[in-house]
């Protein structure tokens, strides 16, 4: 049987990140890692080590990999900066854009609007709809990052989104809350699309903080970011759940 290569052990390892299965300076010990994955422990190095490059891992003196630590600061740091470089590439997409960019936007668009609507139609807590919803998100985002034509721009962008809040901001929304994502993704994609450069780099800035928002809705009053990662009701027994619009 031919073991799974560094490039397998990586996208295994950061979707356990993401979902939070690994969270927030848990120890990552590489020897379980390969014995789960069934592979030696050269791959899950390396694997970690590309990991610690995008910022989901750290690497410690006497302590070896961990998952990068989190807290409320940095939710609302990173989703400020977040939002103003957004804010920028959309207005840069606006007027850059190439006609073969802006029908891929348009597609990413429609693509997420049919992953949300799949996952309201799967209920809460369906784990794979909210992957899709996640990847989709992904697509249409970078594609207008893309039509900005700006590499360091985009290249700063990547590494300021954390991937792992996406996911769970998607986890925690009810149905209004991915409608309400729907609809901002149109509004961007047509304001891109008519080359409205001011007004899509205000809607793709409210659009993150409405993330923001979310997240810290689920945090509360809580010192920690625990409360991101718990099991929802809907996934234990198809209860509700927390959201802004609840």
């Amino acid at each position: 049987m031919t073991q799974p290569s560094a490039a397998t052990a990586y996208s295994q390892i950061r979707r356990w990140i993401v979902e939070g299965r690994f969270r927030p300076e848990e120890h990552l010990i590489e020897q379980r890692i390969a014995e789960e994955l069934d592979l030696s422990r050269t791959p899950v190095r390396e694997a970690l080590r590309r990991l610690q490059s995008e910022g989901l891992v750290r690497f410690e003196a006497n302590r070896g990999a961990t998952v990068r630590s989190l807290t409320i600061s940095d939710i609302a740091d990173l989703y400020e900066l977040r939002a103003r470089l957004e804010s920028m590439a959309a207005e840069l997409a606006a007027t850059r854009a190439t006609p073969d960019q802006l029908e891929r936007l348009a597609a990413a668009e429609v693509g997420f609007a049919e992953a949300a609507e799949a996952a309201e139609a799967a209920g809460g807590g369906d784990r794979e709809a909210t992957r899709r919803v996640f990847h989709h998100n992904d697509v249409f985002h970078l594609t207008f990052l893309e039509a900005a034509h700006h590499e360091r721009l985009v290249q700063t962008l990547i590494r300021t989104v954390d991937p792992t809040l996406v996911f769970q901001a998607f986890r925690h929304y009810r149905p209004s809350g991915l409608e309400r994502s729907v609809l901002f993704h149109h509004l961007i994609s047509q304001a891109i699309r008519r080359g409205e450069g001011v007004r899509a780099g205000g809607l793709i800035y409210e659009h993150v903080m409405q993330g923001r928002d979310q997240l810290l809705a689920v945090v509360g009053d809580d010192t920690s970011v625990d409360a991101l990662y718990e099991e929802l009701p809907d996934e234990r027994a198809g209860g509700a759940h927390r959201d802004l619009n609840h």
